[in-house]
């Protein structure tokens, strides 16, 4: 007979990434100036981003407390509404809302660091504006995983809003852990055939996940040292790999949406024609893999918000044949124009190796794409290209005033015009709204 003896009893170590992601959030200071105007900019445009998804009743029927009328006293305010939600709730909700359109939001992650900190203030801690930007720069790309990318929303926020609610670096490291074993989405609703609306509230829900998941822990839930080390679960012992160490480059390099509302790797401005779609033979889509994996997609498309979004031949027939791109061509109503899948037939992908490695280069961060079109008289008219969109970090003076531009859009749905200009004096004085309590940053955005 043989036996096989059990696993250790002893708890290890926590594993190096946890550590290391606990002593940056506790340790790293920020001082950065472009870290926080970028952050600056990346909270005007998310709250921005938010109230755009509010004009969807798909989005809105998701919103609100679980038990129809509860107030929480000292709760979360939802930008756009007059929710006022406990923290974890108050996640979900502006999660989604940042999250509905797809297309427009720079920080997934806003979702659980307002909530937290819109809570904390309204209970008379001394919050800030200043400590919501430097949470947001202290928001890192921890790994990519072979599960969905919501799994990083989950993380990271948890990180984040356990130090905004006073846990201690070993509790960090906990909470941290905790998020990583919890349930993780699956990516089968970002792919066809099972694409579909949860992905636009998956980012709410992690949100929700992370606040729960700290306050857990803040309650005395402990965690799990070797969650990412064990050699027969999730990663079986595989070590991490970083392609920079934590710092604040990635708010520096936040890519923000600003011409197009729409998936990244199609941001390129096609050449007037002087011709109608019905004049085109041929488009030809040069673009990065990522683009042809992810969101190179074919079949007829007519669900609301649930695939035209993530279709790069929709996004470049739309603009061809309407002249322009905005958060109302996705609705069931503009994709059921029979026009649209006519053109898309006509279109084709092909991944430039170039791009494909620019794209991730941390020196560049490109997103290049180019089009070049045939009509059906033979005329094949000039390649347009585009490495870098207006939102990238090298054209961050030149996109700025536009990224305000679409903040002002935003905002002229919901507010009378006295108060828009409050709005716009409040968030473009950087010093002042650096020292303006979150709560009445938060106040400001409250449904009149």
């Amino acid at each position: 007979m043989s036996g096989h003896g059990g696993g250790s009893t002893l708890r290890p170590e926590p594993d190096k990434v946890l550590q290391d992601i606990a002593d940056y959030i506790h340790s790293y200071k920020i001082d950065s100036p472009l870290a926080f105007e970028t952050a600056r900019l990346c909270l005007i445009d998310t709250i921005g981003c938010g109230l755009e998804g509010l004009r969807f009743p798909e989005c809105t029927k998701l919103l609100g407390p679980v038990v129809e009328g509860t107030i929480v006293p000292n709760g979360t305010k939802v930008p756009g509404t007059n929710y006022q939600l406990d923290p974890i709730r108050g996640a979900f909700n502006i999660g989604t809302i940042i999250r509905w359109l797809q297309r427009g939001h720079p920080s997934d992650n806003l979702g659980a660091i307002l909530a937290v900190a819109d809570h904390l203030a309204r209970q008379g801690q001394p919050l800030t504006a200043h400590e919501i930007q430097g949470s947001l720069a202290l928001l890192n790309s921890f790994n990519r995983v072979g599960l969905d990318h919501v799994v990083l929303v989950k993380v990271a926020p948890t990180a984040v809003v356990s130090k905004m609610l006073g846990l201690n670096r070993d509790q960090t490291i906990d909470a941290v852990s905790q998020a990583w074993v919890d349930g993780q989405s699956l990516r089968t609703y970002r792919h066809a055939p099972n694409t579909g609306p949860r992905k636009s509230w998956a980012a709410g829900d992690a949100c929700s996940r992370a606040v729960n998941l700290a306050l857990l822990v803040k309650k005395g839930e402990k965690g799990l040292p070797s969650v990412l080390t064990a050699k027969t679960f999730l990663f079986k012992g595989k070590p991490f790999e970083f392609q920079i160490p934590y710092g604040s480059y990635v708010m520096e390099n936040v890519l923000f949406k600003i011409s197009y509302p729409a998936e990244f790797q199609f941001h390129a401005q096609p050449a007037e024609t002087g011709k109608t779609a019905e004049d085109i033979k041929s488009v030809r889509i040069r673009t990065q893999e990522a683009a042809v994996r992810i969101i190179d997609k074919q079949g007829h498309w007519t669900i609301l918000l649930t695939g035209s979004d993530h279709a790069i031949n929709y996004m470049v027939a739309y603009p061809l044949i309407f002249g322009e791109l905005t958060s109302d061509s996705y609705t069931d109503a503009s994709a059921a124009d029979p026009k649209i899948d006519a053109l898309r037939a006509k279109m084709y992908c092909v991944e430039d190796k170039g791009f494909s490695v620019d794209y991730p280069d941390p020196a560049k961060r490109s997103i290049g794409n180019a089009l070049l079109v045939e009509l059906n008289d033979g005329t094949i008219l000039d390649e347009v290209e585009v490495e870098y969109p207006i939102g990238h970090k090298r054209r961050r003076e030149e996109g700025t005033p536009l990224l305000i531009n679409k903040f002002k859009r935003h905002i002229s749905h919901y507010f009378e015009l006295a108060h828009q200009q409050k709005i716009l004096d409040t968030v473009s004085d950087a010093t002042s709204f650096a020292k303006m309590p979150v709560d009445k940053f938060t106040d400001l955005f409250v449904e009149p």
